[in-house]
């Protein structure tokens, strides 16, 4: 490989190969590279997501979700069609199981009116029942454009895309050390040392890292969240048509356990949300001392602790009762039973918090010296990984001061 390079990315999740994608057509001239700790692309986040194109429901007017889900969606869709990836606009419905959470769905109607999300309606029982004949809703919302894809195959095409425009990808670089110089960055890897004149850290669950690693300030952390999911049986996967959600809580920045049916077939019900002990702690037994005594020495993650600890008990106490997560799955589907749940992978989420205990619920992206960093990219990342590439390049484009040469 070569040792120096003019970009770098951190990360080959979905949104560092969406970003080196639109670099590597913008700027075919510049040197890029992919720094990726792991020997394939999108092994976390990315890999365990649970596939969803979403539409712009949930996100404030104005923000960076909802601007760039709705045209991120629209560009995915795009090139999935050019690429001959499979995905399914197969709908969602948004369900009220009682009185006091009309209002709720009403605000989220308005939101998604507000984003320009297509097709939104609000519907009463017995259309509920044409949609979707087994949920249980006193109303819903539906949303005929939510989708479903496999964002691991979108990450794969991305990765092919780079390396076809003259990006490279180093597996197994993992990012031990950085030192800026004035005009450079040194990176030091398993795979030896790397130099850049310019940065952009999509690492994920490790984004805060490397913002430490480069010896600069933050004040953000992440915390990472375990999502753990069940599949239904195949005899009951008939009782899901489309996509089945709750009315959030905004109590919580956590949508609730929802049935998704899967673009390869089957339907997957959750997820929860419980703190992980390590950053890639896909079950309850992977602990990383180091990293969970981090998460433990944060002021935030204990102020976060207070605000949300009623709720975080419920999810925790779901995690050990599958009778527990069985019952929260009734309120949107009463024909189910426990037996009818079959344990499935989980994933775990990068989510960023500051030290007032505050989980950032919007992108965030920070600019540094001949850097950018996305520090907190949760869903819709993954629908939006196209539109968020071309955000981050804009702004690089002028901050790196990048010529079309």
């Amino acid at each position: 490989m070569r040792k120096n390079y003019d970009i770098v990315v951190i990360g080959a999740g979905i949104i560092g190969l969406a970003t080196a994608f639109e670099l590597s057509k913008r700027y075919p001239k510049y040197t890029l590279a992919i720094l990726e700790k792991e020997d394939t692309v999108a092994t976390h986040q990315t890999g365990h997501n649970s596939g969803v194109i979403h539409s712009g429901i949930y996100y404030k007017p104005g923000s960076h979700k909802a601007t760039l889900c709705a045209s991120g969606s629209r560009a995915l869709i795009d090139y999935s069609e050019k690429k001959g990836i499979e995905y399914n606009l197969i709908g969602k419905v948004v369900v009220a199981t009682d009185e006091e959470e009309i209002p709720r769905l009403q605000t989220l109607y308005e939101r998604g009116q507000a984003n320009g999300v297509p097709g939104l309606k609000l519907i009463n029982q017995s259309q509920l029942k044409e949609i979707e004949p087994h949920a249980y809703g006193i109303q819903a919302l539906h949303s005929p454009t939510t989708g479903i894809i496999d964002f691991k195959q979108v990450a794969v095409s991305y990765a092919k895309d780079v390396q076809e425009n003259g990006g490279e990808i180093i597996f197994n670089a993992k990012v031990h050390n950085i030192r800026l110089n004035h005009n450079s960055i040194h990176l030091d890897t398993n795979q030896g040392a790397v130099q850049a004149r310019y940065l952009i850290n999509c690492a994920g669950l490790h984004a805060d890292a490397i913002v430490k690693k480069m010896g600069l300030p933050s004040n953000i952390r992440i915390i990472p969240f375990r999502g753990e999911y069940f599949t239904l049986k195949p005899e009951k996967q008939h009782l899901v048509k489309s996509l089945i959600y709750p009315v959030p809580n905004p109590k919580f920045p956590f949508l609730g356990v929802h049935f998704t049916r899967m673009i390869e077939g089957g339907v997957e019900a959750g997820p929860n949300a419980v703190l992980a002990f390590a950053r890639e702690g896909y079950k309850m037994s992977d602990i990383n001392p180091r990293e969970f005594l981090q998460t433990l020495n944060y002021s935030g993650f204990w102020v976060m602790t207070w605000k949300y600890w009623r709720t975080g008990f419920g999810e925790f106490y779901r995690s050990l009762s599958k009778r527990a997560f069985t019952q929260a799955l009734q309120k949107l589907l009463p024909e189910i039973n426990r037996n009818d749940l079959v344990s499935a992978e989980a994933g775990v989420r990068a989510q960023a918090v500051d030290r007032h205990g505050f989980m950032l619920d919007d992108f965030s992206i920070t600019e540094t010296p001949n850097a950018f960093h996305v520090i907190n990219a949760p869903s819709p990342a993954a629908t939006s990984s196209l539109a968020l590439g071309k955000y981050l390049v804009d702004r690089a484009s002028k901050s790196f001061d990048l010529k079309a040469r």
